[in-house]
């Protein structure tokens, strides 16, 4: 599986944003905190802003804020803003898709590890990306909990 340096760079921003919770901060700010390229994170915010998970304003007293509490925004929300779809097979939805090849078996594997994606990704909020150790139910999804490591 591969995570989009585009959904990787949006999930650092909103953690910034949602650290410095009721100031905005401008892209500047934000790309040197997260170590991203400023032009491409311009791009990304366009996306949050398009999707409602940041909201702007321009001027000196200008920034981004989050749209909605960092509690509320998971990280299917972010990926999905940026990406789109969570998961597709030679660029095609694995939604209701019928297998009609041999090898029904590997479509089989292909939807278990969509499901298992989704339910982190949806069970994973910005706020939980705020501390080194999420809280329950993120920490248990990401095998933190009962670890004897």
């Amino acid at each position: 599986m591969r995570i989009s340096a585009k959904a990787d760079y949006a999930i650092r921003a909103l953690v910034e944003l949602a650290a410095d919770a009721g100031r905005p901060l401008v892209c500047e700010g934000i790309a040197a905190a997260q170590h991203i390229p400023y032009r491409f994170l311009k791009s990304v915010m366009r996306d949050l802003r398009r999707t409602g998970l940041v909201r702007s304003q321009r001027g000196c007293e200008g920034g981004y804020w989050l749209g909605r509490d960092a509690a509320t925004i998971t990280l299917a929300d972010v990926v999905g803003a940026v990406d789109g779809e969570l998961m597709t097979v030679h660029g095609e939805s694995l939604e209701g898709s019928a297998d009609t090849t041999r090898a029904p078996g590997v479509t089989a594997v292909w939807r278990a590890i969509q499901a298992r994606t989704e339910e982190i990704l949806t069970g994973v909020t910005i706020a939980d990306l705020l501390t080194d150790a999420p809280a329950e139910p993120a920490a248990s999804l990401l095998g933190l909990v009962g670890s004897t490591k």
